[in-house]
């Protein structure tokens, strides 16, 4: 039998591996709502996500494979606006090109995803808990980047920084209530979401004035 080429991961999900051109998962509460989205993705024309590809008779979560690097730990080449701008997690040729974590995609407002966005990519959180490239950013001008990018509206630039003080927030009560009831949850708490979170929390409350003046003031160009 294929055991297949393990595959590193997020380093708290065990036992996903490739095997050709394809990815197996160990199935999850959430995996068929999510294969259902990537379905939808597929039929919408949206290629830059894997395909799925149901259920393989160990009883894993299948998916097509994409290739390019992911790059966990943020070297110094992701941390200009380029790589902001183009948004995405599996990088090819130095520049984001497909979207492959689909675990937490659910119904929300456009608000809260360009929010959950800056939250991995300005990134909002406190320089302590930055990988090194991103500890100096200048999160309101990435911010005002990303706005730019997007083609946020007015009411979308007002209402961002409140949501991501609402996302914050809400990151730390949900990853300390899901600790208890989800061993994959219960590692990524222990392994050090119980610090970073709450300094995350203050942090983008403390900034969350600046990052609107930002965005609904004009661009200049970042110190």
């Amino acid at each position: 039998m294929n055991e297949g080429e393990p595959l590193v991961s997020d380093g708290v999900t065990q036992g996903i591996v490739r095997i050709g051109d394809t990815v197996r998962r160990p199935l999850r509460p959430f995996s068929l709502t999510v294969q259902a989205y990537l379905a939808h993705l597929r039929d919408a024309g949206f290629t830059g996500a894997p395909l799925p590809l149901g259920i393989d008779e160990q009883g894993r979560e299948v998916l097509s494979f994409v290739p390019g690097d992911v790059l966990r730990h943020r070297p110094p080449e992701t941390a200009g606006d380029d790589v902001l701008v183009a948004g995405n997690v599996v990088f090819r040729d130095g520049l984001p090109a497909a979207l492959i974590d689909f675990d937490l995609a659910h119904p929300t407002t456009r608000v809260y995803d360009l929010a959950n966005a800056l939250w991995f990519w300005a990134p909002l959180r406190d320089p302590r808990d930055r990988a090194p490239a991103f500890v100096g950013a200048d999160v309101p001008h990435r911010a005002a980047v990303f706005a730019d990018a997007y083609g946020m509206t007015a009411g979308q630039r007002a209402g961002l920084a409140p949501m991501a003080v609402d996302i914050a927030r809400r990151y730390h009560e949900d990853s300390r209530v899901s600790a208890e009831l989800d061993p994959v949850w219960r590692k990524i708490w222990e392994d050090g979401a119980n610090i970073f979170l709450p300094r995350a929390e203050a942090w983008v409350r403390e900034i969350a004035p600046a990052i609107t003046a930002r965005l609904t003031g004009p661009v200049s160009p970042s110190p």
